[in-house]
């Protein structure tokens, strides 16, 4: 079988305009002052919601390997194991927030939130209206900025003549970079707009960058390949063996890599990231999430 195109994947992943809202809004729970953590996204925040929608397998993750780290089993996360919210979850002493499509599940645990996050989503005007969720209440928000797509396992392998150094499809990074700039922008803006509008902005695109010119300074052996997939790079989507490419190998240490598949994070990274999340340096007008929900 013909391997599907990397660019073919990237409508499910890499231009996902990577993009995390975590919302607090004040709400009568069992104790008052704990925050109630509204999360939307894409693959990188999905906790399973797509376990639940009738899509192709390139928009899910619940089978094996997916969750060998820490759950044990596939969640739907696309990881090893635990993503972002799961840690800043941890942070808050809140517990894990089910999927939003695990009606059982999240009717429980509505009080303290809900992940609407869907593997495949963007963040077009159409899809998502930062004012609108100012209007039903929310006043503080978590962003994140997009990655540096071009250096994705699943998109160096675009490279043409293929080299073994890896080097990054520019012209993707630039898009990514262009969008970092216009969001910066309008986040400025709608804090002057805005009444009471607070936010945190993550530069998920210097911190996962700085972790792949640089594996060994974070204590990672490999910050190009990713620990499962086939092909160069393991960029070949094809982790698991449930898509259009079945072959797939599996490293024996995800802590070792940066990238668990051809386009997602493994566990470790998140674990940190969120750690960064949580206790950053604001800059001028923003927050970190330990001061923002303080």
């Amino acid at each position: 079988m013909e391997p599907p195109s990397p660019w073919a994947c990237c409508n499910c992943f890499c231009f996902f305009f990577f993009f995390f809202i975590s919302l607090s809004i004040s709400i009568s729970t069992s104790t008052p002052t704990a925050p109630a953590f509204f999360i939307f996204g894409d693959s990188f925040f999905d906790p399973g919601n797509n376990n639940y929608i009738n899509t192709t397998t390139l928009d899910q993750s619940n089978f094996p390997p997916y969750g060998q780290t820490y759950f044990h089993f596939p969640t739907g996360r696309f990881s090893d194991g635990r993503i972002i919210p799961d840690f800043i979850l941890e942070y808050v002493k809140l517990p894990l927030i089910p999927p939003y499509m695990d009606q059982p599940a999240s009717r429980t645990y509505y009080k303290i939130g809900a992940n609407f996050a869907s593997a495949g989503a963007g963040a077009l005007v159409h899809t998502f209206q930062g004012s609108e969720l100012h209007k039903r209440g929310g006043r503080k928000f978590g962003f994140l900025n997009l990655g540096p797509l071009g250096c994705l396992p699943g998109i160096r392998i675009i490279l043409n003549p293929p080299t073994d150094s890896g080097g990054c499809i520019e012209a993707a990074s630039l898009l990514a970079k262009l969008h970092n700039k216009a969001l910066t922008k309008s986040l400025k803006r709608l804090a002057e707009e805005l009444h009471g509008f607070k936010y945190l902005l993550y530069d998920f695109n210097s911190n996962l960058k700085h972790r792949l010119k640089h594996p060994s300074k974070y204590g990672y052996k490999e910050g190009k390949t990713a620990c499962c997939g086939t092909g160069r790079f393991r960029g070949t989507f094809s982790c698991g063996g449930k898509r259009p490419v079945t072959e797939y190998q599996v490293c024996e240490n995800p802590n070792e890599y940066v990238f668990w598949d051809s386009y997602h994070l493994t566990e470790r990274v998140y674990k940190e990231m969120a750690h960064q999340i949580w206790n950053q340096k604001p800059t001028r007008g923003t927050y970190n999430l330990k001061t923002l929900l303080h």
